[in-house]
């Protein structure tokens, strides 16, 4: 019987024990959450706001009349440096630098990494060695190397032009990003998709092989439609970090019409033409922000679930 009464209450414990442990941890996880969103819901809410209630109300407290005002004058009316229409042209540049890039950078990081685990050659180990050093070169000690590249690029392309009439792009701002953010980023796709199909079935290849299948045949057909969860991994991350470059977008694209959204967003901020919009500021920031956070939220819960997809093999 006393034993009995004794495991009673060590239960009772280990229970207000484990509660105690679970209420800490969530309460700590709400304390960090509302630090990390602090800033973003300031954004949101400053942008609804008329300058009037800024400059008189509190940065925290929800807009009284909100208006679209700030959002619509941030698209199509702003000050861009010395250009007022707006950073609507602004943002379709970083769409048509941004998609190209993640789709060549995904792209040529599958094949990479298909090459490198399922076709394997001499010296594949030091080219994937080499690949992943690339990862950690820093963004500024490229800046010369790339502008000097791009630079040829540009000449080759003006004799194009004058031989055949055509460019190819080559010396075009938006086509220099995207080159940069492919070679870049090429190094990351190669280590996601590298990963990834080092656990993959090489069965299945060898069996394609027996089969007839050559090397695009069980690229296209076998590959990818099973790589999913790692081209959202690929996506995501190039996605992100190519929207968000500032530093090669600045040193490539200049101050021109061809910037990315980015450098304008940067742009409106700096714009000295009297009273600060705030509001407008901030609604800027909001629509810039808008694609990464679109991203996230669709197809956020594929992120961690691609990354484990390739870290067990068997």
């Amino acid at each position: 019987m006393s034993a009995v009464i004794s495991t009673v209450p060590s239960a009772s414990r280990a229970a207000r024990t484990k509660i105690l442990n679970r209420v800490f941890i969530y309460g700590l996880l709400v304390i960090f959450a509302i630090i990390y969103l602090m800033p973003l819901f300031v954004m949101l809410v400053t942008s609804f706001k008329t300058m009037d209630e800024i400059q008189n109300g509190n940065m925290l407290s929800l807009p009284s009349a909100p208006t679209l005002e700030p959002w619509i004058k941030a698209w199509g009316e702003t000050c861009v440096g010395l250009t007022c229409a707006g950073i609507k042209g602004y943002f379709w540049n970083s769409i048509k630098m941004v998609v190209p890039a993640v789709a060549i950078s995904t792209i040529l990081g599958s094949l990479n990494g298909y090459v490198l685990t399922k076709w394997r050659f001499p010296g594949h180990t030091l080219v994937f060695g080499l690949m992943l050093f690339a990862c950690f070169i820093p963004f500024q000690s490229v800046l010369l190397p790339m502008a000097t590249i791009l630079g040829s690029l540009g000449r080759f392309g003006n004799t194009l032009r004058n031989e055949i009439g055509l460019s190819f792009g080559f010396g075009n701002p938006t086509v220099n990003l995207v080159i940069v953010h492919v070679v870049y980023g090429l190094g990351f796709t190669t280590l996601f998709f590298r990963n990834y199909y080092e656990a993959f079935p090489t069965e299945l290849v060898k069996a394609a092989q027996v089969d007839g299948a050559g090397f695009f045949q069980i690229f296209w057909r076998i590959m990818l439609p099973n790589s999913l969860p790692i081209i959202v991994v690929a996506v995501i991350y190039q996605f992100t970090n190519i929207w968000n470059d500032f530093l090669f977008a600045s040193a490539y694209a200049g101050t021109g019409e061809s910037m990315p959204m980015t450098v304008a967003l940067n742009n409106v901020v700096n714009t000295s033409t009297g009273v600060v919009e705030y509001n407008v500021n901030m609604a800027a920031a909001m629509i810039a922000a808008m694609p990464t956070l679109l991203v996230y939220i669709l197809a956020g819960r594929y992120f961690v679930r691609g990354l484990m997809a390739g870290a067990v093999k068997g």
